[in-house]
């Protein structure tokens, strides 16, 4: 798929970025690669692979136990009050408790 000028100048608006025009051509190859190599891992048969569920290791059976590393230890997840927002506000340039204030970008 070729990226074109057009298509750049849009995604940069869309961002809020501001390109000078020599980024523009620069940004457009490099979308255009990554949209590329895209293409191609599109190509692939993985109907014979199977998702990916676990997020932790499994646990070795008993022939590789020897040979295995040891799983992390992980902690309980337990909530646990977060008391930093007085803090943070109090740095914050400009700020309404309990909120930040920031420039409006909506009709840009």
């Amino acid at each position: 798929m070729k990226i074109s000028r057009d298509d750049v100048l849009r995604v940069a608006r869309l961002a809020h970025l501001e390109l000078a025009p020599e980024e523009v051509e620069t940004y457009r190859g490099q979308l255009d690669e990554i949209l590329a190599y895209i293409g191609k891992l599109q190509e692939l048969d993985v109907s014979n692979v199977e998702p990916m569920t676990q997020m932790r290791p499994r646990p070795a059976d008993s022939a590789t136990a020897a040979n295995a590393k040891t799983e992390p230890e992980l902690r309980d997840d337990t909530v646990v009050p977060c008391n930093v927002a007085d803090a943070v506000l109090a740095e914050a340039p400009d700020a309404a408790k309990p909120f930040f204030r920031v420039p409006k970008v909506i009709e840009r």
